[in-house]
């Protein structure tokens, strides 16, 4: 079962999201928070896995909460649900360590699979977003001494960029799942990053890889 928080100021949207929750089977909503300081207080007695977050809140916003949670609670996955579609909000959360990153506008299907994803370890971007992150990195990347990576990690560096799961690297590729981590491991370390969204940030400001 993922346990879920859910952290928005907004109650229509928490008590729909919620509605949404509850008809998976493999989730629950364990806690909501209308903002930082019922968050930080609520994270003292329970223990979630995904915390669905905004970012436009009272007191912190959901990318200071973000650092928060990812200091003081490496192992619990954030999913920024939001409305702001601006470079600065996207890019700051995935630096600060969001493990996703969804429009409002997403359909629910698309936000229960979401908490799955980054629950999995794995990152979701919305497809705007994507667009505007490689754009972003396309026109401020400055060029760097490359890094050293061998030619499969490169193969699966540009498969993380493209958003594939471990398993569809796997297959992609003609490898064991099991290698795939190893692959992915080995590059975390290689570039210093800690989360997938982090490894496409990176990949792309430094070029790593070739993108259309």
């Amino acid at each position: 079962m993922i346990n879920v928080m859910l952290v928005d100021d907004h109650a229509i949207l928490r008590d729909g999201l919620k509605t949404i929750i509850s008809l998976e089977n493999d989730m629950d909503v364990v806690g909501e928070a209308t903002g930082g300081s019922e968050m930080v207080a609520l994270l003292k007695t329970i223990s979630p896995d995904v915390i669905v977050m905004d970012i436009n809140m009272p007191e912190k916003n959901g990318i200071e909460l973000t650092k928060i949670v990812k200091k003081e609670y490496p192992d619990i996955k954030v999913l920024i649900l939001t409305m702001y579609k601006h470079e600065e909000y996207f890019m700051s959360a995935l630096k600060e360590g969001a493990d996703g990153y969804l429009l409002k506008d997403s359909p629910s299907e698309q936000v229960v699979d979401a908490i799955r994803t980054v629950h999995r370890g794995e990152s979701i971007i919305h497809p705007a977003m994507t667009k505007k992150l490689i754009s972003y990195h396309q026109q401020e990347a400055q060029a760097k001494e490359e890094t050293v990576l061998t030619e499969r990690e490169k193969e699966v560096l540009v498969c993380l960029v493209q958003g594939l799961s471990n398993k569809e690297i796997a297959g992609r590729l003609f490898i064991s799942d099991k290698t795939v981590k190893i692959h992915v491991s080995k590059i975390f370390k290689k570039l210093d990053v800690k989360s997938r969204s982090q490894v496409v940030i990176y990949a792309v400001q430094h070029k790593l890889v070739q993108l259309p």
